[in-house]
């Protein structure tokens, strides 16, 4: 039987969900998942949940709109650290957008979703990669400036397959539907990715990995939601 280890030093999550909620079903399945599999027995996670309304926080289209969701995010995070939350996880690709503003306004780290992703890309000495996600992780800075300076070059879709990724998310993946036709479609994308040089591909939207597997893929996958789980456990457990 494998012998259970009580971690008295556990340090506490504090997850801000919701964006989707399917997604965040993923982060906490897998977080506990993996806190449980360092520990045995009944482990699990300490964690704090705050859970918004994704219908309030799409993408905008305007810098007024961002603003107010950085504003939205700092005062949930505000209220998980006053809680005892010691570090926070967004369980989403996009929000990360604002992700410095809300640091900014808190005292305990944030554990970003890029970084995560570019340390398991730089694990694999891979240098050029394809980006799937909503269009602004897709056509903004915020994930591609973060990965350029760790030397890793981004390619995304054309523009018409661009909108095809964004729309899917929000029509389709975001309400759990998940086709043979659309899945179809993420591969022959990223096929062209690949054409183009992407030598693996980041599942930049956190229901995308629901749609898409390794073995839908000719070239490797990098599963934002599983690396971002990883960081986060490994930070609750201090390895």
């Amino acid at each position: 039987m494998r012998p259970v280890h009580y971690a008295a030093g556990m340090k506490t999550l504090g997850l801000i969900g919701g964006t989707t909620w399917l997604s965040t079903v993923e982060y906490y399945r897998a977080i506990n998942q993996g806190v449980n599999a360092r520990l045995g027995g009944l482990s699990s996670a300490k964690l704090f949940l705050y859970s918004l309304n994704f219908e309030e926080f799409k993408p905008p289209a305007d810098m007024q709109g961002w603003a107010r969701i950085a504003d939205t995010l700092s005062d949930v995070a505000q209220r998980l650290e006053r809680a005892g939350a010691e570090c926070i996880v967004i369980c989403a690709n996009t929000p990360h957008r604002v992700a410095g503003e809300v640091q900014a306004r808190i005292g305990i780290p944030i554990l970003h979703i890029v970084d995560a992703t570019a340390d398991a890309i730089a694990r694999q000495q891979i240098e050029r990669v394809a980006l799937l996600g909503t269009r602004p992780t897709m056509e903004q800075d915020f994930f591609k400036d973060r990965l350029a300076k760790r030397g890793i070059e981004t390619l995304v879709p054309s523009d018409a397959d661009r909108g095809i990724v964004h729309d899917s998310i929000f029509r389709d993946l975001g309400r759990g539907i998940f086709s043979d036709a659309m899945r179809a479609e993420y591969q022959r994308i990223i096929d062209g990715l690949t054409e183009r040089g992407a030598q693996g591909v980041i599942l930049g939207c956190t229901e995308i990995p629901l749609l898409i597997r390794p073995a839908d893929c000719k070239i490797p996958t990098f599963d934002t939601t599983m690396l971002h789980v990883a960081c986060a456990v490994d930070f609750a457990l201090g390895a």
